[in-house]
């Protein structure tokens, strides 16, 4: 095998090694977390609604009697296999509310990814391409205006605009309830279930219910993809293999995208990778203000209710899933970048 070919599989590997102790440190800060808050679970959960003894054997049953190291051990081994636990409220399994909710989560986190990206990447290009002029400048105020703006203002006043006053958009849900009647969930993502329907005004309402939220929450993390993008575009564009290209006579277009905006993008990756894990967290601002059923607006339902164990679940969910996306982001790194593996 070649020197570029063990050394990659070497970084790979020492990748995987390094995500494992990373996901026990989580895991274990989730478990420490919901065991500090106040109060008993069940009896916080629960509490008026069922007598002593019931609440007993439902604590029993959470297995919350036993030692704490206990319940570290098997909150470990059930997760190992799965096994999330089961909420308090509903005793309903959290790997349920994963499977029918976290599939509308990860459906808006991915459209909301795709426009950060095509929006970033373009503005980016070209506030670095035509640098101090107005295009360049309006390109810095735009990012530097939608990072800082809060996702439920931007998503209300989308709310208030394009669905009250124009009427161009529904302002919550994923479908209309008729949609959802007749859509037969067999992905559980709507778009996907929607295309094979086959009826296009399913496809347009539930696309129609996407737009709205996917927007405001890729717009605002654009906002730092813009800025990277242009940062390493100046940088490329200074660089001598540019130079080179130019004094061969290559045009300036393919100069600035097949030289310089290909060198721009190496650094982009891990970057957006991240912001792909943010997207994730903030996802649930934006769940909430547009009534979207995603695992976020679960987890402040049962934060609410108090529904500890489905908490600690939902937590752990999240917290496997950003470690999984940057796990995957590194190895991608590691395949654009050779530098990475050394």
């Amino acid at each position: 095998m070649s020197r570029h070919g063990t050394s990659l599989r070497a970084y790979v590997l020492t990748r995987v090694a390094l995500a494992i102790p990373t996901v026990l440190i989580l895991m274990t800060m989730v478990f420490l977390l919901m065991r500090v808050a106040p109060g008993d679970p069940i009896q916080a959960a629960l509490g008026g609604q069922l007598s002593q003894e019931q609440l007993d054997q439902r604590r029993e049953a959470a297995g919350l009697d036993r030692p704490i190291v206990v319940q570290y051990l098997e909150y470990l081994g059930n997760v190992a296999t799965g096994d999330f636990g089961r909420t308090v409220t509903e005793d309903r399994a959290v790997t349920s509310i994963v499977v029918d909710n976290g599939t509308a989560t990860l459906e808006l986190t991915f459209f909301a990814f795709m426009i950060a990206l095509v929006v970033g990447l373009g503005i980016g290009l070209l506030a670095g391409r035509f640098r101090d002029t107005p295009i360049d400048v309006g390109g810095r105020l735009f990012g530097i205006v939608i990072y800082a703006a809060p996702v439920f203002f931007t998503g209300f006043l989308a709310q208030l605009l394009f669905g009250r006053e124009l009427g161009w958009f529904p302002t919550s849900g994923r479908a209309s309830p008729v949609t959802q009647f007749e859509l037969d969930t067999v992905t559980h993502f709507f778009l996907l279930d929607s295309l094979i329907t086959g009826d296009p005004d399913v496809f347009l309402d539930v696309v129609s219910h996407l737009v709205m939220p996917s927007v405001t929450l890729g717009l605002l993390v654009s906002g730092v993809v813009i800025r990277l993008v242009r940062v390493n575009m100046l940088q490329t564009l200074k660089g001598d293999y540019v130079e080179a290209a130019r004094a061969r006579g290559i045009s300036e277009r393919n100069v600035v995208l097949r030289h310089a905006f290909r060198n721009a993008l190496v650094p982009v990756v891990t970057v957006a990778g991240l912001q792909f894990a943010i997207l994730l967290g903030g996802a649930i601002l934006t769940e909430e203000t547009f009534n979207w059923p995603g695992i976020g607006s679960e987890l402040v339902r049962y934060l609410d209710e108090r529904d500890y164990i489905a908490v600690q679940g939902i937590i752990t969910v999240f917290a496997l899933a950003v470690v999984a996306v940057s796990l995957i982001i590194d190895l991608i790194n590691a395949f654009v970048d050779p530098r990475v593996r050394y």
